[in-house]
């Protein structure tokens, strides 16, 4: 297969579709009412988002490196490891991938959210993330170093060092999965550790169009969040990983 700019494209979009179908999946597999898995726990979200993570990497990762991620697409730009002119069709395959992602568990647990209906907050919850806490410059310094802590990572993997020993390159499956794993269980608790705008943003418009009656308000008003914070974060990275590296 010859490997072009829009076959990248097309093999971000699916690792990103995969990505939010299995991430925001367990979140409404484990918030959902008449769930088997409701009330799994913080522990079975964490572990599911590195899976999922893992999925997409997987399947995107041969064609297009799969970032899966605007804020890793960005990072690695301004560290000089990828080429700018392809920032954007790259971020907005991934925005896509999320939007459709999102829509595909609407349609998995459509009556497993019509049964939740008294909880609109859980709904919005299994779609994007809402702050534990409403303290937006808190939230914001949450993602921003939630973020630099993924993208540091994930360029540090990519390494001289680290390559050989890893055997997967910058963005091999198995190592960000365990990254992801444990920013969820270390740093998640405050927002639900978004640290990537197609997570976020793409699933909260799907919220906004479904056709389910008495759902709340979507969260715009914390939905900039979640796209600036991962945001200033790849850039804070990228910045750390030239001047260590």
């Amino acid at each position: 297969m010859e490997v072009t700019l829009w076959t990248k494209c097309v093999f971000e979009f699916i690792g990103t579709l995969v990505l939010v179908l299995m991430g925001d999946g367990v979140c409404a597999a484990t918030t959902l009412e008449r769930s088997k898995a409701k009330g799994g726990g913080w522990i079975v979200v964490t572990l599911a988002w590195g899976f999922a993570v893992m999925c997409g990497v997987f399947i995107a990762g041969p064609y297009s490196g799969a970032h899966l991620n605007p804020a890793v697409t960005v990072g690695f730009a301004i560290a000089g490891t990828f080429p700018w002119k392809e920032v954007l069709p790259f971020c907005a395959a991934q925005m896509l991938g999320g939007f459709c992602g999102a829509g595909l568990v609407y349609i998995y647990y459509q009556d497993h959210y019509k049964a939740s209906v008294s909880n609109p907050d859980g709904i919005l919850g299994t779609f994007c993330t809402m702050p534990a806490i409403d303290h937006k410059s808190v939230n914001l310094l949450s993602e921003i170093i939630a973020t630099c802590m993924l993208v540091f990572l994930i360029l540090a993997i990519g390494t001289t060092g680290n390559t050989p020993a890893v055997g997967l390159g910058s963005i091999g499956a198995f190592p960000v999965t365990a990254i992801i794993m444990a920013l969820g269980m270390s740093l998640g608790g405050t927002t639900g550790y978004a640290m990537n705008p197609a997570r976020d943003l793409g699933p909260r418009c799907v919220h906004s169009i479904i056709p389910l009656e008495g759902k709340r308000d979507s969260g715009w008003g914390y939905s900039w969040i979640p796209v600036a914070g991962p945001m200033i974060g790849c850039v804070l990275a990228a910045g750390l990983y030239l001047l260590v590296y």
